[in-house]
């Protein structure tokens, strides 16, 4: 029975320690029903009481950073794609001079392959 008992009291000094750092983290203006002074008091001195209190009415209900992220001010982008003025096809095809430099530099990649072979087949002959 005491087993028991002290398994119970961990999950309670878990809970209590829990709520208490939630409270310390959660903006003050993320705090629900009381200033965030209040909960902080009110989970410290009434532990089991308080961290009920607090999971029911005082904790931010669904409280998301932009994109749903982590931290404050990512948006889920890459930033230099929100560049002002930023030209974006809609369709690779519609690009012709990116296609142009992609066409003449895989030109020249086959060009020097072609020229390393051609070097490694004398090597070999001499």
């Amino acid at each position: 029975m005491p087993l028991i008992y002290g398994g119970f009291g961990l999950v309670l000094l878990a809970l209590w320690i829990f709520c208490l750092f939630d409270v310390i983290v959660t903006a003050e203006e993320d705090c629900r029903n009381l200033p965030k002074g209040l909960w902080i008091m009110i989970v410290l001195f009434l532990p089991e009481v308080g961290s009920i209190l607090w999971l029911l009415l005082g904790r931010p209900q669904g409280v998301m950073r932009p994109g749903g992220l982590p931290y404050k001010g990512n948006t889920g982008r890459f930033p230099e794609y929100d560049r002002p003025g930023r030209f974006v096809p809609s369709n690779p095809d519609d690009d012709e001079e990116f296609l142009r430099r992609c066409r003449e530099r895989a030109e020249e990649q086959r060009r020097a392959y072609r020229e390393q072979q051609r070097q490694a087949d004398k090597n070999q002959d001499q």
